[in-house]
């Protein structure tokens, strides 16, 4: 059976929306994007490889350098030595610690799905733009300036995927980040979108 890795942060970890920091809950199995994702698709084996935090090629001064998603991806395909990788990173790189502009985010995707292939050449590759963010609640002033520059993500994501090779998926017109706290999603909203990425994933590399 072909294995798909799909590497992201908080939200392909499960996390919930948030109302105060130092919060953190999970959302059950059940329930997160990746379990309906790889419901969609029986005929592959899905690793969800998620960690809150995780920036695209950054050390993060504050949370730890180990968030840095550049730093840990050959590990990991080493691991688990994959066929195809979804990577649905860059919302953690919107924070003003990081100073990146839009370009420069989705040059770190970039930076990844180009590590993959020279790990192993023709390992499918899929670059999901996450939706934009909004500047609410608790996470408000650690996104600071983010929401403006969520906006453009997308299009720069999708340059980036042409660049690298990869296919790349817009999040946005399937997701609402939660009014919460502006960065996670709920529950209600995970099962359409891991359909509609299996889909996606299902009409570029096949059941």
């Amino acid at each position: 059976m072909r294995s798909v890795m799909l590497f992201g942060d908080s939200n392909t970890h499960g996390t919930l929306p948030v109302a105060a920091l130092g919060e953190s809950a999970r959302m059950a199995r059940a329930d997160r994007w990746a379990t309906h994702f790889a419901a969609a698709l029986p005929g592959w084996e899905v690793i969800a490889e998620g960690q809150p935090g995780r920036t695209t090629v950054h050390d993060d001064p504050i949370e730890g350098a180990h968030r840095n998603g550049l730093t840990v991806l050959p590990a990991l395909l080493e691991s688990h030595l994959p066929d195809a990788v979804v990577i649905m990173l860059g919302t953690n790189d919107l924070k003003p610690r990081f100073a990146a502009a839009p370009f420069d985010i989705a040059a770190g995707l970039e930076r990844l799905a180009r590590v993959i292939r020279a790990w192993k050449p023709g390992t499918s590759v899929m670059l999901v733009a996450p939706p934009p963010i909004v500047e609410v609640g608790c996470l408000a002033e650690m996104f600071a300036g983010g929401a403006a520059k969520s906006q453009r993500l997308a299009a720069e994501v999708a340059a980036a995927a042409g660049r690298a090779g990869a296919v790349v998926f817009d999040a946005g017109p399937h997701l609402i980040v939660s009014p919460i706290d502006g960065i996670h999603y709920a529950p209600e909203g995970m099962p359409a979108f891991g359909l509609a990425l299996a889909n996606a994933f299902r009409h570029h590399f096949g059941n």
